[in-house]
């Protein structure tokens, strides 16, 4: 048995395992998280089904990364990673960040605009939102190179198997 193959089982796991989680959270986590105001203002109003559409938008798009990483593990117990069957695959991952990126950008502005004008004066909320908007960005563009790394490598191994 190679490496590869004992590693996917567990890796399997661990990915059914935050799926799993990130639907517990979706339900009944993140919408406790949002704060409850009493008698709150339209602003404040606008503020709470941003949050709250946002975070579950948010964890529907981990859920797609996890759902396609799934299928690339099947990819890769087969020996079949470095095929056209590969790319829509990552062509999703890639798309699900660039999704999960923007509507994080949406957050950030509404948060700077609403939250700490309007809401609170505290600027964590906006200072996390910015480092997350940092790390998404660098790994969403981390996954276009991986992406043109396998379209290389899908072709380069098409090259070989029409020559062999």
């Amino acid at each position: 048995m190679s490496l590869v193959r004992r590693v996917v089982l567990p890796l399997r796991v661990l990915l059914v395992s935050v799926f799993a989680a990130l639907v517990a959270a979706q339900v009944w986590a993140v919408p406790r998280m949002v704060p409850d105001i009493a008698g709150p203002s339209l602003e404040q109003s606008v503020v709470q089904a941003v949050m709250l559409a946002a975070s579950v938008l948010a964890l529907l798009c981990v859920q797609a990364v996890i759902a396609c990483t799934w299928q690339l593990l099947t990819l890769v117990t087969h020996d079949r990673i470095f095929s056209a069957d590969a790319l829509p695959w990552v062509n999703a991952i890639v798309a699900a960040m660039a999704t999960g990126w923007v509507m994080l950008l949406g957050t950030f502005v509404c948060s700077y605009y609403f939250i700490v004008d309007e809401v609170s004066d505290d600027a964590a909320l906006t200072a996390i939102l910015l480092v997350l908007l940092l790390v998404g960005a660098v790994v969403g563009l981390l996954m276009v190179v991986m992406r043109a790394l396998l379209r290389q490598a899908t072709s380069l191994r098409t090259d070989l198997e029409s020559v062999i």
